[in-house]
């Protein structure tokens, strides 16, 4: 028998991505796989769509209200954890994935017992061959973090695993037995940042997190928050990045964070002024 990976997916208002995304779930090829769906309070039908079309075939815990990522993500992973499943993975419900993608991941997640954490390549859906992810780096000094890749077209340049700071939440995969030694996501960042601070916890707990380009997906990028900007997207990542960096940075990295700062507060005033913010919640 395979090792049981449970795909936890956080959904909110999202009917129409998240079927589309449970039936790019449904071809995955991984023979031991439970689809959990966590439902944030939505008031669109969502788990009944769901329960209409698979019925049994999908776990659906309704949290009742709208707890964002950390919060909402929580229900799952402790069900999961109490089921003894072997690997977690979180799965944004606006993705669509390559029917191989968690077979990829299990396989080299189970080479390798010092892999904690585990995350795909992730394409934007249009154009299907641009870069969203291919890994995340934390600069200390800067205050910030990046999404290797990021707009680049793929041309192999990104092809080789590889140790990074971070895997996105919208694609990670986890043993059980390291969120039983650090703990579930942490509440305290309502949205943004939670997936950095988890990795970090990982790494710092003697953990490898690993980007594994073999695995696959496409993500719609943030459909239910109005687009790539706006102005929730910029506030609350600025609120998590200071919970962030007040925990880990140290006193010399607040040398130089200042300054970065401010110029990503004048490059976000420029986009006001502009117009540069998509609408959207």
């Amino acid at each position: 028998m395979k090792p049981s990976v449970y795909l936890l997916i956080l959904t909110w208002n999202a009917k129409k991505v998240c079927l589309e995304c449970l039936e790019s779930v449904f071809k995955l090829d991984y023979p031991n796989l439970k689809v959990v769906v966590m439902d944030n309070g939505g008031t669109d039908g969502t788990p009944a769509a769901i329960r209409e079309k698979y019925g049994d075939n999908v776990t659906i815990i309704e949290n009742g209200e709208n707890l964002h990522f950390a919060k909402g993500n929580i229900p799952g992973i402790e069900y999961a954890a109490r089921e003894k499943a072997d690997y977690l993975m979180l799965l944004n419900d606006d993705v669509i994935v390559e029917p191989s993608m968690v077979t990829t991941l299990v396989e080299a997640i189970e080479r390798d017992p010092k892999i904690g954490i585990i995350g795909p390549k992730v394409y934007f859906e249009n154009p299907p061959d641009q870069i969203w992810f291919a890994g995340g780096l934390v600069h200390l000094h800067k205050g910030t973090s990046e999404h290797i890749g990021i707009r680049e077209k793929d041309a192999g340049q990104y092809d080789q695993q590889r140790d990074v700071d971070y895997i996105t939440g919208c694609a990670l995969m986890i043993r059980r037995d390291v969120v039983e030694k650090i703990g579930t996501l942490d509440p305290a960042f309502v949205i943004y940042w939670e997936d950095t601070d988890w990795c970090m916890k990982a790494k710092r707990a003697g953990y490898r997190v690993v980007y594994e380009p073999a695995a696959k997906m496409w993500h719609k990028i943030s459909a239910s928050r109005g687009g790539q900007v706006s102005k929730y997207k910029i506030k609350n990542k600025l609120r998590s990045a200071w919970i962030f960096f007040r925990r880990y940075a140290r006193w010399y990295h607040w040398i130089t964070i200042p300054i970065f700062f401010a110029l990503d507060t004048i490059r976000i005033l420029y986009m006001m002024a502009t117009g540069g913010f998509k609408r959207g919640y």
